[in-house]
């Protein structure tokens, strides 16, 4: 029996308010109340994806996740543990048992909604372009990339974002881009941008921040690159008081504004959240 049948089975079989356990970790109908007498908060992330989950130079996970995790732990009187998971293998993870919910920037597909819930938005994945400062007032929007060169990163989102551009770009503009580079990693990209190999390069706009933040005053950041795009917090399908509790959590860190504080601490600037979760229909 699979860990998602034998965690369902579970819970019909002992009714409402039962507890059992998976994985070492307890459940229940009030999982909440489960991960309170657990004591702990856990988390699945890959902890390679800055600045959302990282390791620091003590090799301690930190970011932009543990941030927020240590706020809704705090919340519940629990102690918030980020759990490095290889991301292909994350959703699996956590039916397993291994922690109670997904951060990491996990972006909303329709895909990824048919195997979990979804909390409200907790920072933006839409695409942007990453172009040298010395070119902002020649770059203003994706359309003045026409005749330029573009890089994006093999595998990224952005190699579907492209082929769906060029063609517009080719009627609105009369050229597409010049060209396509891929690249295997984003710091030979920020490389050949900086070098003048490439006009801009395109990316996840919380990517992309990094770059920003790391060398200030280079690099000018275009938005409105292709449809917008959300990343929220993953739970179990069954877990709805986690998923409430989540969503509580999320507006009234918007409402307080401490959200967009931890957005500039670790982004470099705020991403304006919508107060529920988009379609997906992609």
């Amino acid at each position: 029996m699979s860990g998602i049948s034998r965690r369902r089975g579970l819970i019909l079989a002992m009714g409402a308010g039962a507890m059992g356990f998976l994985g070492g970790r307890a459940f229940a109908a009030d999982y909440l109340g489960a991960i309170k007498k657990t004591g702990t908060l856990r988390v699945g992330v890959d902890a390679g994806f800055p600045p959302f989950s990282f390791r620091d130079s003590s090799g301690q996970i930190t970011g932009y996740d543990l941030d927020l995790a240590s706020a809704f732990a705090g919340t519940l009187g629990v102690k918030p543990v980020l759990v490095d998971t290889q991301w292909s293998g994350i959703i699996p993870s956590l039916y397993a048992g291994r922690f109670d919910m997904i951060m990491g920037g996990m972006s909303y597909t329709k895909e990824r909604a048919e195997k979990v819930a979804f909390s409200v938005p907790y920072a933006e994945a839409s695409q942007a372009l990453l172009i040298r400062a010395s070119d902002k007032d020649k770059v203003k929007t994706i359309d003045d990339m026409s005749n330029r060169v573009i890089g994006i990163k093999l595998g990224s989102p952005a190699e579907v974002v492209v082929k769906k551009i060029d063609p517009k770009l080719t009627q609105d503009r009369g050229k597409g881009f010049a060209a396509v580079k891929t690249y295997d990693d984003l710091s030979a990209a920020y490389l050949s941008l900086a070098q003048g190999s490439v006009d801009g390069v395109m990316n996840s706009i919380a990517t992309l921040s990094i770059a920003l933040r790391d060398r200030p005053g280079a690099y000018s950041l275009v938005k409105g690159v292709g449809a917008e795009s959300w990343c929220a917090i993953a739970t179990r399908k069954e877990d709805t008081d986690l998923v409430a509790f989540l969503d509580d959590q999320l507006h009234g860190l918007e409402k307080s504004g401490k959200i967009y504080q931890l957005q500039e601490k670790w982004f470099g600037f705020r991403m304006p959240l919508p107060a529920t979760m988009p379609i997906v229909n992609f």
